[in-house]
């Protein structure tokens, strides 16, 4: 039930050699994903995400800042602070050891936010027409 937020294997950070220089969890003056603190079963403290709400922003050597956003409504559970320290991972492993984020979900929305992802095939199929689209 939990969703783990990850750079998808099409995202220009992931393509072109680029290189990550930072990665910056502080949205706003007064919000940073940093300070999300969680407590107990019902995981208090948890920030509030929205599908728009941004997680960080990643710069890199080509001066492009990318924001992610979360895409899901659910409580911020945790952030991947390792990241941080070797931004590299991100690229090296982005499915695994570079994930960015994991969110909770409502359990009512769970199964409706579920249904609606892209299977592998599916998400292939977009990849192909994007890539035709543009050629």
């Amino acid at each position: 039930r939990i969703c783990v937020i990850t750079l998808a294997e099409a995202h220009p950070l992931l393509q072109n050699g680029k290189t990550i220089t930072s990665i910056n969890y502080q949205i706003s003056a007064n919000c940073s994903r940093l300070q999300n603190k969680v407590s107990g079963k019902s995981k208090r403290g948890a920030q509030f995400l929205t599908e728009l709400a941004p997680l960080c922003r990643i710069s890199s050597s080509d001066g492009e800042e990318y924001t992610i956003y979360s895409c899901i409504r659910g409580r911020l559970i945790e952030v991947n602070e390792n990241i941080l320290s070797n931004p590299a991972i991100l690229q090296e492993k982005p499915s695994t050891e570079g994930y960015i984020a994991v969110v909770l979900p409502k359990f009512e929305e769970s199964k409706s936010i579920t249904q609606g992802l892209l299977t592998r095939k599916e998400y292939e199929e977009v990849l192909l027409k994007r890539l035709n689209s543009s050629s």
